[in-house]
């Protein structure tokens, strides 16, 4: 077999500089979207970043090195802020890649994604949570975000911005996953990412998931990134599957998988999702997680590990941001594998896992503990040996079969 890699991870120490830094310009946003983590509002908050602010986070953000992590600015919506523009063209400046993140409102017209492209930025990421208007605008909370987002989305193609499509992974959409797929392989993504949903925010409210169902789902997700670039949020167990997927694949063997991975494939059958050439176009997911190459800038200031991880480490107005991403206890003890708890921490897969320590949090108030999404028993996978050999491999390569 020729060597792939399996799992991509930074070129540089997670513990010296980040993979991604997201910043919240706003909060800002006239959706009403069932998931929302920031519970956004119609109005800014008046403890935003202004603009000088914003600026000292991407001097900060500079400082980390060359190649620099990517800046990706998120909301509520961006576009919320007049200022966007300027700040897109700032970052640029400094050597930052920049990637927006804007809501499905009528703010993503193509005007304004021409301006972000003028200023510099090189992606745009949307969100399309259901394959049909009816199921998406639902969980949107508003009518005609699904037509904006699909408007929105080619326009952005069509100006030479790489998208990104994101889909949240809930109990509802579930048996629509492989329709959402036919759509973004059809309309054409940089990369299509899965959500898989932590509770928090709004998103509280919304039913639990199966641990089984959640398998299913990644390696429904694993499956489609023959046909398309596929990743997740938040679902860090994907990295596992990729290995497994990688070890099982070379002794000519497949996974035992359950229900609803058995309806997936058949509904991506009759939509001949799988038809046709298959062309290298899986992309391996980057060991990159909570605290571990990833920070998260709030509206007001607040650096996370993630968005999705209400626990603050301090905050920029205090405190430079390479500071605290390399020296609080909480990064700190977030980039230490042998700190978790439970199933995590008795997994062999936790060096390049770890699973999602947001839902942990949103589970459990306790970062450390399990990822009660996980279905996988420590110890169980037959071929330890290969896998231990990809997981402690520096580019995680597929083993030669014996």
């Amino acid at each position: 077999m020729k060597p792939t890699t399996v799992v991509r991870r930074p070129r540089h120490s997670v513990a010296e500089r980040p993979f991604i830094v997201i910043w919240e310009a706003t909060r800002a946003c006239p959706l009403a979207c069932l998931h929302c983590r920031a519970e956004a509002q119609t109005t800014r908050h008046p403890g935003e970043l202004d603009g000088p602010e914003a600026r000292r986070v991407m001097d900060r953000v500079a400082e980390f090195g060359r190649p620099s992590p990517l800046f990706v600015i998120t909301g509520g919506d961006p576009f919320q802020r007049a200022d966007l523009t300027d700040l897109i063209a700032y970052g640029t400046s400094l050597g930052l890649r920049v990637a927006v993140s804007p809501s499905g409102t009528p703010t993503l017209t193509r005007a304004n994604l021409t301006a972000v492209r003028d200023a510099g930025a090189v992606a745009v990421s949307l969100s399309l949570d259901g394959s049909t208007a009816e199921w998406h605008d639902a969980f949107r909370g508003v009518p005609g975000v699904y037509d904006r987002t699909l408007e929105g989305w080619r326009a952005a193609r069509e100006l030479g911005l790489k998208v990104q499509v994101n889909t949240t992974i809930t109990r509802e959409s579930l048996e629509d996953l492989a329709d959402v797929a036919a759509l973004v392989k059809r309309e054409g993504a940089m990369l299509w990412s899965g959500f898989v949903l932590v509770p928090t925010g709004r998103g509280e409210q919304l039913g639990r998931l199966a641990p089984a169902e959640i398998e299913d789902a990644l390696h429904f997700l694993y499956d489609c990134g023959s046909v398309m670039a596929t990743k997740t949020t938040e679902g860090h167990h994907f990295r596992r599957i990729a290995l497994q997927r990688t070890v099982l694949a070379a002794r000519g063997e497949r996974p035992e998988l359950g229900p609803l991975h058995a309806r997936l494939t058949a509904r991506a059958a009759e939509l001949g999702l799988f038809d046709g050439e298959r062309r290298p176009v899986r992309r391996p997911p980057m060991d990159v997680s909570s605290g571990r190459g990833f920070v998260f800038v709030s509206h007001t200031g607040e650096v996370h590990p993630s968005g999705f991880l209400p626990v603050s480490a301090g905050n920029v107005k205090d405190r430079p941001l390479t500071e605290i991403y390399r020296e609080s206890e909480l990064f700190e003890r977030l980039r230490d594998p042998s700190s978790l708890r439970g199933k995590c921490g008795a997994c062999e897969f936790k060096a390049v896992c770890g699973g999602s320590r947001s839902r942990a949090y949103g589970f459990t108030r306790d970062v450390l503990e399990a990822d009660p999404y996980c279905a996988y028993e420590p110890g169980s996978f037959p071929f330890q040996e290969d896998v231990r050999t990809l997981a402690e491999s520096t580019m995680c390569r597929p083993p030669a079969v014996p």
